[in-house]
């Protein structure tokens, strides 16, 4: 009797402890889908349920390493990348993607934590638009992140979805996911998919009530790169992983419920 063949995906992303971002949650979003998970971390960082205190990027030696020993092994079918740290491993990422001739690949730009701390050196962002942009299937950045890599000031309403995808157009990106997550409608969370024709699909949810949004950027990204694994197309993919966090978000939102109903005050991951 055959086996039947399981997805894989790499995740190239900073570690997280608490568990709630990062490669921790990448792990468990992707097998949480069915696939199977591969890691390479590039940065440590410091951080629980309060914020980020500290980062420290993985030496560009052994990321190489970590990277090239893997992809020597293994067969890889999506990549989602996150945090990079600095601009030696957006070039190694850049020069991998090209020699393992790596596809799927989401782009997560992480540029700075929730907390506020900085996750990308500002020098290395120009790095990342030039060398990974014409590079990757789908960027999915979120408003602040759409306003830093743009110099822009947008606030997201649905009649700056245009101007920001030809300005990511111009930077020479296939797609791009805008995310809603930031924008002023209390109500709804409408996450933008463009590709370069200008097709424009739109996907929408209620906002739930948590502040548990702790690493949903990575939750998201991970999940659309696991659905691309398993053969669906860029439409589908985002639509199922929106749908995914949303189910996940309203659990998370129950569980700090009966805490509180309990008096049990401590913080929890999202999922």
């Amino acid at each position: 009797m055959s086996r039947k063949y399981m997805p894989t995906v790499l995740t190239i992303a900073g570690s997280d402890p608490y568990g709630g971002a990062g490669i921790q949650i990448d792990c468990k979003t992707i097998h949480a889908l069915d696939a199977y998970a591969f890691s390479v971390t590039t940065a440590l960082t410091v951080q629980n349920s309060q914020g980020v205190k500290a980062v420290q990027s993985t030496s560009a030696h052994i990321f190489k390493q970590q990277l090239e020993t893997l992809l020597n092994d293994v067969k890889v079918d999506a990549v989602k990348i996150g945090m990079l740290a600095d601009s030696e491993i957006i070039s190694i990422v850049a020069k991998t993607i090209d020699k393992y001739n790596l596809k799927n690949i989401i782009l997560d730009t992480v540029l700075v934590s929730s907390s506020g701390k900085v996750l990308l050196e500002p020098k290395a962002i120009d790095i990342m638009v030039k060398e990974l942009f014409p590079r990757v299937d789908l960027i999915t950045p979120n408003l602040p992140e759409i306003n830093t890599l743009l110099n822009t000031d947008y606030i997201g309403q649905k009649d700056e979805v245009i101007d920001i995808a030809n300005a990511f157009f111009d930077k020479s990106v296939k797609a791009v996911l805008i995310k809603g997550g930031h924008s002023l409608d209390k109500h709804e969370a409408t996450d933008y998919l463009v590709i370069r024709s200008l097709k424009v699909n739109s996907f929408t949810t209620q906002r739930v009530q948590t502040t548990h949004t702790h690493g949903t950027g990575c939750f998201l990204s991970s999940a659309i790169a696991t659905y691309l694994a398993k053969g669906e197309n860029l439409e589908n993919s985002v639509a199922y992983a929106k749908e995914f966090l949303y189910q996940n978000l309203q659990a998370a939102s129950k569980i700090i419920l009966n805490y509180v109903d309990s008096n049990i005050t401590r913080k929890e991951p999202i999922i």
